[in-house]
């Protein structure tokens, strides 16, 4: 099976050693992986990034847990073990469909797992209508919270360890000031400070749950059977507010007009206040905050400035 080259170097930069070893043991994991769940016809995604990914077709003589796909296709993944990758598995074992893609199978040591084939699959990024984009991410949001309760996590104790704190992904800020000798380098100081001194009181919100924690217009995908979906979740545990983060600064380069995306980000805050009963000031804050922990992210990598840019625009709306 040929692998783009793309994708051969972003296994090697991203997982070193580690992810040598997967390259290696990868054509042996499909083989396995296909024997063992009755696979036939693997072939994988045109965009494979962080991991393997396939579309395949399940025998039916294998007893079915999907809730469709007549024709028994499926999605084969695979990655190198890792935090992410676990805490992934245990999430979607929470969900349990509730909002979220179907998982069929797995096998977390050898990061092997099984999904169900979302048909047609179109991506939410693919509608036109902002407003109707966001309701339909908030009803997503509100599926999913069913199964995310956080009383419902400590019930299932030996599953809790596996996922995210959303506080870790935040201490992070803290070396931004160390890297820029005290100060905030190309982030705006007024901007990076009002992150910091509204952080205590965001993490202060009792509204505690397991979220997906990269909730955006690409990881919402349609199954015609049911409904609007999401694939990829992180496994996260925070404030459920954090949730509209990652929402509210894409699609991805869509900032092409600084006045119209001020316009779309207030029409998104009234519905998400509307439908989720959020106060506007923190569903501001979030996107804020989550906007500033972006662009630390991608700096200094190429595109780190469009999440600084979307922060500036959230800053200024009252």
């Amino acid at each position: 099976m040929h692998l783009p080259d793309s994708f051969i170097h972003t296994i090697r930069t991203t997982f070193e050693k580690d992810g040598e070893k997967f390259l290696a043991a990868l054509p042996s994991l499909i083989e396995e992986a296909s024997q063992q769940w009755n696979l036939r016809d693997v072939h994988p995604v045109p965009n494979l990034s962080y991991n393997f990914v396939a579309f395949a077709k399940r025998s039916s003589t294998v007893p079915r847990k999907a809730r469709g796909s007549a024709q028994n296709e499926v999605i084969l993944k695979i990655g190198v073990p890792h935090r992410e990758l676990k805490s992934e598995i245990a999430a979607l074992k929470l969900f349990n469909g509730n909002g979220a893609c179907q998982l069929l199978e797995s096998d977390e040591e050898r990061g092997v797992f099984l999904l169900e084939s979302l048909t047609p699959g179109t991506m939410l990024s693919e509608l036109e209508d902002d407003d109707e984009r966001t309701h339909i991410a908030v009803d997503v949001i509100q599926r999913m919270e069913s199964a995310s309760l956080l009383a419902n996590l400590q019930e299932q104790a030996p599953a809790f360890h596996k996922f995210i704190k959303l506080s870790d992904w935040f201490d992070e800020l803290k070396n931004v000031r160390p890297h820029f000798e005290g100060g905030t380098g190309p982030f705006p100081k007024d901007i990076f400070e009002r992150v910091e001194s509204s952080l205590p009181e965001l993490f202060a919100d009792k509204d505690v749950k397991l979220i997906h924690g990269d909730f955006h217009h690409f990881n919402i995908l349609k199954s015609e059977e049911r409904g609007w979906l999401v694939i990829d979740p992180k496994g996260v545990i925070g404030p459920a507010g954090y949730e509209i983060g990652p929402l509210m600064i894409n699609p991805w380069g869509s900032l092409s007009d600084w006045t119209s995306f001020k316009v779309q980000t207030e029409r998104r805050i009234d519905i998400i206040k509307e439908r989720m009963g959020w106060e506007r000031e923190k569903i501001i804050q979030w996107a804020l905050s989550h906007a500033v922990l972006s662009a630390w992210w991608d700096y200094p990598n190429l595109g780190w400035d469009y999440s600084m840019n979307c922060a500036k625009i959230f800053s200024e709306i009252k």
